[in-house]
């Protein structure tokens, strides 16, 4: 079994994609576990703020270092063994053989950047790897998350029907399947 911990401002984003297809009957045989955290439980002014303008000035709001280190913290006692992950763009890109690395771990928690990004303490002090899903820019992390956790999942045994449907997929062997026809 494989678990993740999500750690993101707008945690109703993923109810549709994780209670759908493979991946709901996956959490359902207990293959693979998935919990939300919102990061705005653990901001603790009044209006639950994550995020500040940013020291110096610039553009656009960053997300503060504290909220995320009082989430991580409480995921502390159950951390044992867990890969921290930020999904940013500066990360390295996920590929099938990131994957492949990440789907050996027993746990994985993945912190969702928003707005500008995250407070450069969390990067440096917080985090084991950094992710990205490409050279493009998204309002936040969730869709990478949810692309991380779709392209792990299904190399998780058990989590596909056919054991072999993801030895045998594209990119597995380095090359592109060929075409399918019905």
């Amino acid at each position: 079994m494989i678990r993740f911990d999500i750690l993101s401002i707008f945690p109703e984003m993923f109810a549709s994609p994780l209670n759908s297809s493979i991946l709901k009957k996956a959490q359902e045989k207990g293959i693979i576990g998935i919990r939300l955290c919102d990061i705005r439980r653990y901001a603790e002014d009044k209006h639950r703020m994550t995020d500040d303008a940013p020291y110096g000035g610039g553009g656009g709001m960053v997300m503060k270092v504290e909220p995320i280190d009082r989430a991580l913290m409480d995921l502390a006692p159950e951390k044992g063994g867990a890969l921290v992950i930020l999904l940013t763009p500066q990360g390295e890109t996920f590929n099938q053989k990131i994957a492949e690395q990440l789907s050996q771990y027993s746990r994985l928690i993945l912190i969702c950047g928003h707005y500008e990004g995250v407070d450069e303490r969390v990067r440096e002090n917080l985090v084991d790897r950094e992710i990205s899903i490409g050279d493009y820019i998204l309002t936040g992390g969730e869709l990478s998350a949810l692309v991380v956790i779709d392209a792990v999942s299904r190399l998780v045994p058990g989590v596909l029907g056919n054991s072999e449907s993801a030895s045998l997929d594209s990119f597995s062997m380095g090359i592109l399947e060929h075409p399918h026809y019905t």
